[in-house]
């Protein structure tokens, strides 16, 4: 950090530990374990040491994992590190929870310590898809841990949900957006299940335990977009629909995740945590996807930093390209030049043109976007943006 450059504003804490990994899961997480969950906690505190000199948070993420599984011990003293540092009053802090780990002594701790936003895993409302997944909540521990949460006081909620899980029926995810929109939550974010190598899901598809029918999956995406729309949320981003909360047409929806929104905006941002990555100033690093090791560096006084990969300009702008055509709104090629320094229509003249031959994108007063039909296939679309 130069001493000249302004605080990173976007600190993202990852937190790897699980009740029980999941059938579908690809993250850097494992199974809890006493002891290594409280030596990743002071591992945690050292490493936030380190950057708090560069932080000025306006948003914050603790991701995972299952950051709820940490203790009202192991929380108070991240809290009072974060406080120590005058780092807790990010305008928007989110920590994901699972149903199965929500008290109401952790709801409250964690609202009267300046975390205003929870995320909750919730990915089915169906106990035989739950079961499915390998997920350690029942349905009504999400009923009752959305309780919890109000009653401590959290007004922006997110609920998770998943499609095209083997066995899901159109009846049954019908019934389950139904469910789930009906809790009020602020936001609502639903991801198709991809099947990463390496994870229980993926050796069951290959091993022809069942098969992807893409038409399904393609038919309850649809579904997704027409009910969220019908029960007042605006989508704007591939997988994700929030509450307008009175911001007009062309705006981010009031209850739009800020610390997201960033990410896709290709802004700076701090990453903590075993496999956590940052974003920093045109460097991208990431950290060792391994607890034991990520312990052991920070108790040497140092980053737990495996890689480090610095962008050329035409790089960086073809990620900042590709990661703002997630958004409904897209890109405005004026806001886009005075990020990158380039101009979308012609450096991405070809790509442009290709996207709206295919029926996946059109230009719009002052800049471009992705089509109904486009934002389906966006990492396609995402592909002919990157450079190297």
């Amino acid at each position: 950090m130069n001493t000249t450059d302004p605080p990173v504003t976007s600190l993202y804490v990852h937190v790897p530990f699980c009740a029980h990994k999941c059938e579908y899961c690809a993250f850097f997480s494992e199974a809890s374990n006493g002891a290594q969950i409280e030596r990743y906690v002071q591992a945690l505190l050292r490493e936030l040491d380190l950057v708090a000199p560069d932080l000025k948070p306006e948003t914050v993420f603790f991701g995972g994992g299952t950051p709820s599984i940490l203790s009202l011990k192991q929380w108070e003293q991240i809290l009072t590190r974060l406080r120590d540092h005058k780092l807790a009053s990010a305008a928007e802090w989110t920590v994901e929870c699972n149903p199965a780990t929500v008290s109401t002594d952790k709801a409250k701790l964690l609202r009267d310590g300046g975390v205003n936003r929870i995320s909750m895993g919730v990915q089915s409302l169906d106990e035989n898809l739950l079961e499915r997944l390998g997920r350690v909540h029942s349905r009504d521990m999400v009923f009752r841990s959305f309780d919890t949460l109000r009653r401590a006081g959290f007004d922006n909620l997110n609920v998770d949900l998943m499609f095209a899980i083997p066995g899901q029926t159109m009846a049954i995810w019908r019934e389950t957006l139904a469910e789930a929109t009906a809790l009020g939550s602020e936001h609502l974010s639903c991801y198709e299940v991809i099947y990463e190598e390496d994870t229980p899901l993926y050796q069951q598809l290959k091993a022809g335990e069942f098969d992807v029918d893409e038409e399904l999956a393609c038919a309850m995406y649809e579904e997704l977009i027409d009910h969220a729309a019908g029960v007042g949320f605006r989508q704007y981003e591939i997988a994700n629909f929030a509450r307008p909360g009175g911001a007009p047409d062309g705006r981010d929806p009031q209850y739009a995740c800020r610390h997201n929104l960033n990410y896709w905006r290709a802004g700076d941002y701090h990453g903590l945590g075993p496999s956590a990555a940052a974003y920093v100033r045109g460097r991208r690093t990431k950290n060792w996807s391994n607890t034991q090791l990520y312990c052991e560096q920070l108790e040497r006084g140092r980053r737990a930093i495996e890689t480090t990969d610095e962008l050329t300009p035409l790089a960086r702008a073809g990620e900042t390209a590709a990661f703002g055509l997630r958004m409904n709104r897209g890109w405005g090629f004026d806001e886009f030049q005075e990020r990158t320094g380039f101009d979308l229509r012609t450096e991405w003249r070809d790509e442009l043109e290709q996207l709206r031959a295919n029926g996946w994108g059109e230009e719009f007063k002052g800049g471009f976007r992705l089509t109904r039909a486009g934002l389906r296939f966006a990492d396609a679309a995402a592909e002919l943006m990157l450079r190297p």
